[in-house]
This record gives structure tokens, sequence and C-alpha cells, in this order.
């Protein structure tokens, strides 16, 4: 079906089974009253439920840990912080540094991509290993794709202090024995031996969701707003301080080698 066509059927129309605010009357959370069905649901639980459709408490509490432990730490140095305490030091809203911190939370390196692919990735060595390959050739296949191993390798240190304490507060929940977190380091094992690459967190928190029967899309999904709380102290930490302190940079460290002399604008 042609675009014209297809698009006939949804001319004031949209169908879905997300849910609907009926004004004055009651608010719908996929085919349930939410007043009812989630007085009792932590944020967390009710994004879950939002996201997949599941409710599991559990999973929720998991996934908490991932945003406290792992993806907020409050450095305004840090990539998608600098932009909240940029914003903070020009005096503009949080709403706008913290909406532009988000946006640039979506790299290539860190981030939410490398989180979406590290799933997949974990997906497809599973896979692969379930045809009956072996992981080395697997692993040879990946780095000569896509010249990396999504959910390993970490920019500026070798180590990720994440790993540790993440994978600890699993195994105190129940969720350390999945067998794609069990593949995860099998794969650290072959990777640090032959390519020196050693596992970030992105391949711990893709394999936890995986193993909990989240797809690439919706654990990319639960963590879109897991940086927030680090953007939320730049952007305050740099209110507290005068406007335009944060970072400044003196004309004179500036290796200026262009043309000399006052320009006309738009040359």
């Amino acid at each position: 079906m042609k675009a014209p066509e297809l698009l006939i059927d949804y001319e004031d129309n949209w169908e879905t089974d997300v849910g609907g605010w009926f004004p004055g009357a009651r608010v719908v959370v996929r085919g349930e009253d939410l007043f009812e069905s989630c007085q009792n649901k932590s944020w967390m639980e009710y994004l879950l439920h939002i996201v997949t459709g599941r409710k599991d408490p559990k999973l929720a509490k998991l996934l908490e840990s991932v945003w406290v432990l792992c993806t907020s730490y409050p450095d305004p140095r840090l990539w998608n912080n600098r932009v909240a305490a940029l914003s903070g030091t020009t005096r503009s809203t949080g709403v706008l540094g913290v909406a532009a911190g988000v946006a640039i939370s979506e790299a290539n390196l860190y981030g939410l991509r490398p989180i979406k692919r590290a799933c997949d990735f974990l997906i497809r060595v599973k896979s692969g290993l379930d045809a009956g390959r072996p992981l080395e050739d697997l692993l040879d296949y990946e780095i000569s794709t896509y010249r990396t191993a999504y959910g390993y390798g970490r920019p500026l240190a070798s180590c990720d202090e994440r790993i540790a304490p993440m994978v600890k507060k699993a195994n105190e929940m129940g969720f350390g024995s999945g067998l794609h977190l069990q593949l995860a380091f099998e794969i650290e094992e072959k990777l640090e031996k032959k390519y020196k690459m050693k596992m970030n967190i992105a391949a711990v928190y893709g394999a936890l969701m995986v193993d909990q029967g989240l797809t690439p899309s919706e654990a990319y999904s639960m963590t879109i707003l897991s940086f927030t709380a680090g953007m939320f102290a730049g952007h305050s930490d740099a209110l507290d301080k005068p406007s335009g302190a944060f970072f400044p940079l003196r004309v004179s460290r500036i290796n200026y080698e262009g043309q000399e002399g006052h320009r006309v604008w738009g040359q």
C-alpha cells in the first residue's frame, strides 16, 4: 500500500494500546484505570509498564539500581552534564539544559547508542553459539565487520568501576545467573586476550535486560532519562556560581593561525 492510501486510515484516527486521557474523568494506561491500578506503583514500575507492558516491581527495582549506580555521576565535566552546566552558567533554564544534555547522550561511543547496540551484539553472539559457531569466530567477525564490540572498551579508562557493584547488586536481587550475563564475561575473556578490550557497563546492562526478556529497543527506552540526575547537578551547581564562570578560556590560550585584523561578517 502506497503512502496516500495508507495515510487515509490514519486521518483523524490514531489507535493505541498504550493509553489515553479522558478530560475531567479518567486516564487509561494499557487498558487499566491509572488512578486505581497505579496507586502504589513507583515511578520506575510505571515507566517499565509504559514501555514494555510488564508489571514487575523486582525488575523495576533493578533498573532503579542501574540508574543510581551506573548512569548519573554528578560530575559537571562529563559530556552531557557539561551541556547542562553550560546552560546554568549562561542562566538558561533547567529544561533547556537537561533536554540538550539528554539529546547528546545519544553518542556513538558512549551513552544510549552503545547500550542498544550491546544488546544487539549479545543477542547475535548467543544466536551464533546456538547455531554451533565457535565464540572466537563470532567475535572476529564482529570486530572485522563493525570495528568494535559494543559493550567492550571504554574511553579514558580501561577498567569500568561500575561493573563490580552492579553485578553484586544483580546477584543480591537474583538476576546474576542469566545466560547472556555469563556470556558477557566469557566474551570479555576472549576480547581482552586477543584485542585488549575489557567490558564496560553497557554489556552488563544489556545482558541483564536481554536475560529478562527486554528487546534492545525496550532496554534503550528504559535508559533515556537515566543520565539526568547528573545533569541536574551540573545545572544547579553552575547557577550557584557567577554567570559565565564555568570553564572560561582566556583569548591568549587560543592558538589562532587565521586572518589577522578585523573581518567582515560572512567572509
